[in-house]
């Protein structure tokens, strides 16, 4: 599979995955939904904050606007309403396939320089970054399966192999 194919099928893996998820996550009580069940970020509710923050707003600033945001707490609540913040995930995660349709071979397969959030300027692969953005949300959503789980819920199936073919690039 070609590299842009690659990146467009994690995209829209991306967005299927959170709508799989969120379809476990909203059987969940609002008592469950904020309870500390020993993730990172303690709560479903903190880890999706934390995805929201890490994926929209540092990553895709940095990536689409070339900003390089350095006053995010990665811990912060960006939206207590778990409707809301569930509506703002998958609005946002709609963002990544536009973006790297739009992106020429040579950005593609070219560097991408950013500032971490402590200042330090870091220059990696694009594709990589491309690669990671996507993986975090793919770690954090096996977090949360985790503590749904621990909560007595059945767990999420957000294998890559389960997406639909027609997701696929």
């Amino acid at each position: 599979m070609a590299l842009r194919q690659q990146l467009l099928t994690m995209a829209r893996y991306n967005l299927w995955a959170t709508r799989e998820l969120f379809a476990v996550v909203d059987t969940l009580s609002d008592e469950e939904y904020r309870r500390d069940v020993g993730l990172f970020f303690k709560s479903v509710h903190g880890t999706l904050n934390h995805i929201y923050v890490a994926e929209h707003d540092v990553w895709y600033p940095r990536i689409h606007d070339g900003v390089f945001p350095m006053d995010v707490a990665l811990d912060s609540e960006v939206e207590n309403d778990r409707e809301k913040l569930k509506q703002m995930l998958l609005t946002k995660a709609e963002r990544w396939v536009p973006l790297l349709e739009s992106c020429s071979d040579e950005r593609l397969e070219g560097v991408f320089e950013y500032h971490n959030l402590t200042g330090v300027a870091i220059t990696k692969s694009f594709s990589l970054i491309m690669a990671h953005v996507f993986n975090h949300g793919t770690h954090h959503r096996g977090q949360i399966s985790a503590g749904v789980t621990m909560l007595g819920h059945p767990a999420p199936v957000l294998d890559l192999d389960y997406m639909p073919d027609d997701l696929v690039g």
